[in-house]
């Protein structure tokens, strides 16, 4: 059986812009078996394939987009100011009224401007160095492994999107040890009506599934759209990280002081009269001062 040394070879197998290691002497056997993907795949119920271009693309012909003349800034984004700042760490998008993020629009493949355009930042993939190894009752984590500022893009939670209805049949088919990998995005434009996007890494993803839970977390998630309406759930640093630091954002989509929020398995007829609607609360190890004991039911996030 081979053992892996400390600061082992790729995890993602070229298939990201900079490496991803694996730390620890752990047998390659006992790492979870999956297909590595740096992007969002189509999945059962799925309508639109994440990689096709969908969204219209701006006219600006500049070196770099601004908000007085980018109708992708205009149109999705802040109302105020950029979405990014000079060095492409997201500006301040949480709400204070409601504590949810605001929606980011990048310019996308269509657009006029340059690659170097200061409103494309997710869609330039993993830039950091990250790695993956064994915690000591948390199962796998991430970790950093040099600094990073406060809004900087860390990475995205890829994996399948699937549909709600195979969502549901995922998750109530777990048993009471299988990790529950499902993220349920449900976003509110206002008034009008709630879009949903379900993403399971389970069987295809990347470095984010390996992301624990936190009742105190350092990163936060916010719903990105480049190319096309499904969105890319990135995930960026809510303050400065140091270097060998676990990554760790809150399942239930809140951050810091902001509110948690909607569950994926909702109680209704069917489930309570078949009994699948019953799922095991697992207990929570992140050894926060606000800890909540349990673990969030799934994952969610709104965008408001």
């Amino acid at each position: 059986m081979s053992i892996i040394k400390v600061f082992d070879q790729d995890f993602c197998k070229g298939l990201e812009n900079v490496p991803v290691l694996r730390e620890g002497n752990v047998s390659k056997e006992e790492y979870p078996a999956f297909q590595y993907s740096p992007e969002n795949i189509q999945g059962p119920g799925c309508d639109i394939d994440p990689s096709e271009v969908t969204l219209p693309g701006c006219s600006c012909h500049a070196h770099s987009c601004l908000r007085e003349s980018c109708s992708c800034l205009q149109t999705y984004g802040q109302t105020y100011r950029q979405t990014y700042d000079s060095h492409g760490r997201l500006q301040d998008q949480g709400d204070t009224e409601t504590g949810y993020c605001r929606p980011v629009f990048e310019c996308n493949a269509l657009c006029g401007c340059s690659e170097a355009c200061c409103n494309r930042v997710v869609q330039r993939g993993l830039g950091l160095k990250l790695c993956v190894y064994p915690t000591e009752d948390r199962g796998w984590g991430v970790r950093a492994l040099e600094p990073i500022p406060c809004g900087t893009f860390v990475c995205e939670y890829a994996g399948e999107v699937i549909g709600f209805d195979e969502a549901r049949r995922r998750q109530l088919a777990q048993g009471p040890e299988d990790n529950n990998y499902i993220i349920a995005v449900r976003e509110h434009a206002g008034q009008g009506p709630v879009s949903e996007t379900f993403v399971d890494p389970t069987v295809v993803g990347n470095v984010g599934r390996f992301l624990n839970h936190s009742c105190q977390p350092n990163l936060f998630m916010v719903p990105v759209r480049v190319h096309s309406l499904v969105p890319s759930l990135a995930l960026f640093a809510g303050r400065d990280i140091t270097p060998q630091e676990e990554l760790t954002f809150d399942y239930s989509g809140g951050y810091s002081n902001m509110p948690s929020v909607e569950r994926l398995v909702q109680s209704d007829p069917w489930t309570e009269a078949s009994g699948t609607g019953t799922l095991q609360r697992k207990p929570c190890h992140c050894g926060a001062q606000n800890c909540s004991q349990f673990l969030p039911l799934d994952i969610s996030v709104l965008n408001n």
